[in-house]
């Protein structure tokens, strides 16, 4: 399915308690300086890239005599540049939200935006970036009070709503489909392995994929029986289960109060409940040693000014001779140094808080503040775009029951811009996500 079909509201009724800051701007279109700069700079960005865009009787774009080019149909094209002329990349998420702009392809127009991510504004204007993009609100940066309410805007949504596009395992991370890996370049001296795009995996095969991922996880960190586990960022259970199965013990910590609520559910229906415990409680709190700490897809809400206190956390507890093993969403270096403090859309809409790191930035922060070095990683980002791929596809499948569970068609249009938004990231290798392994550095 794509935005094409009759699922999405093109014209989404906006409720304005919900969406202020759309009502806002459907109530006053700004036609000044910021709304024509928008427009020069927009028009100017895509005749240097293969996309189509139609705004009424006019095409634009590098795309537009080219067929197969992904389309991109301004619907308000005046609403679309105040939007954007006001509120940059936030803009352009909250006119899609808002029906201004539509896409038959929208993963596909977005690959192309990713992959230019870092030309689309001319090389003068990128270096007043810090006079003109959002800055994070300080209520969203990730100390101990501020964390959990971040953690709860996004996981304590619904268990239903997740249920609704995840598998049966609720893993809401990458999946790792079969196919095999190959050596390339390490940045730290570590073994480095990448996977291969997987061959168009369907619906039945994310289960098996996802079961895939965790074992090899627990692997990397030598989990089996009588190890003891710490687990930072509980998910919906799975890997504390699977970790369980092994004849583990298992702490796993969360701050989402609907995760830890179906996560014991799910672990005592599993006969582990004397062998796994599921707290409401932040990293930063743990106590105790255990032989192998594991996190998947946690540290990017972590914060970067917060990246040392989570490994700190991690090196404090390690037992001698203990692994980490975490799955990390991770960025180019060059663009996490440039970006480290814009708020997006993806901050003020999915993940408030949350920031992506680069592999560098990983093996240096540990460097420099842990005894961890990075031993080992396995680079598969071409395989969450696929997991996105068929989330979306459920998702979509099942608006009428997220309808039923309260959520309204702005909210439709949010989430599937989010996950094709993801989509393209990986798509086009702007985004990575890589499981990494660290060990203690052997001193003579």
């Amino acid at each position: 399915m794509t935005t094409a079909d009759p699922v999405l509201a093109s014209r989404p009724t906006i409720d304005p308690v919900r969406w202020p800051d759309l009502a806002a701007s459907r109530a006053k279109v700004r036609r000044g300086v910021e709304s024509a700069v928008a427009r020069q700079l927009f028009r100017s960005a895509v005749r240097r890239l293969a996309v189509r865009v139609e705004a009424g009787d006019e095409v634009l774009g590098g795309g537009a005599h080219d067929p197969s080019a992904p389309v991109m149909r301004l619907v308000r094209p005046e609403a679309f540049y105040a939007a954007v002329g006001s509120k940059a990349l936030i803009g352009f998420g909250e006119s899609y939200m808002a029906g201004d702009w539509d896409s038959p392809d929208l993963a596909g127009l977005l690959e192309v935006f990713a992959a230019q991510m870092a030309t689309l504004i001319p090389a003068p204007l990128q270096r007043l970036r810090a006079f003109y993009v959002a800055r994070h609100p300080s209520t969203e940066r990730n100390t101990t009070r501020n964390t959990r309410s971040n953690i709860a805007r996004h996981y304590d949504l619904s268990n239903d709503l997740f249920a609704s596009f995840l598998d049966d395992t609720l893993s809401y991370s990458s999946a790792l489909f079969e196919a095999p890996a190959q050596r390339v370049a390490s940045v730290s001296g570590e073994t480095a392995l990448v996977s291969p795009p997987p061959a168009a995996p369907t619906w039945a095969d994310l289960r098996a994929a996802q079961e895939r991922k965790i074992d090899r996880i627990l692997d990397a960190a030598r989990v089996g029986d009588g190890t003891r586990v710490l687990e930072i960022g509980s998910g919906w259970g799975e890997l504390a289960i699977r970790a369980a199965a092994r004849g583990a013990t298992v702490l796993t910590v969360t701050l989402s109060s609907e995760q830890q609520e179906l996560a014991r559910e799910r672990v005592a229906a599993a006969g582990y409940s004397d062998r796994v415990d599921v707290e409401l409680l932040d990293y930063r709190a743990v106590q105790g040693e255990f032989d192998a700490v594991v996190s998947v897809e946690m540290i990017e809400a972590v914060g970067h000014q917060y990246w040392k206190d989570y490994f700190r956390t991690i090196d404090r507890v390690l037992a001698p001779g203990g692994s980490v093993a975490i799955q990390a969403i991770t960025m180019p270096h060059d663009r996490m140094l440039v970006t480290r403090n814009t708020y997006t859309w993806i901050n003020k809409y999915i993940f408030p808080g949350g920031f992506l790191p680069s592999t560098e930035a990983l093996a240096d922060v540990t460097r420099e503040h842990t005894r961890l070095r990075l031993a080992e990683r396995l680079s598969f980002g071409r395989h969450y775009a696929e997991t996105l791929r068929l989330w979306d596809e459920r998702y979509l499948g099942a608006l009428d029951h997220v309808h039923r569970l309260g959520f309204d068609e702005v909210f439709d249009r949010m989430w599937h811009f989010y996950l094709q938004y993801s989509e393209a990231g990986f798509r086009s290798g702007y985004l990575d996500v890589q499981q990494l392994v660290f060990r203690r550095e052997v001193t003579a």
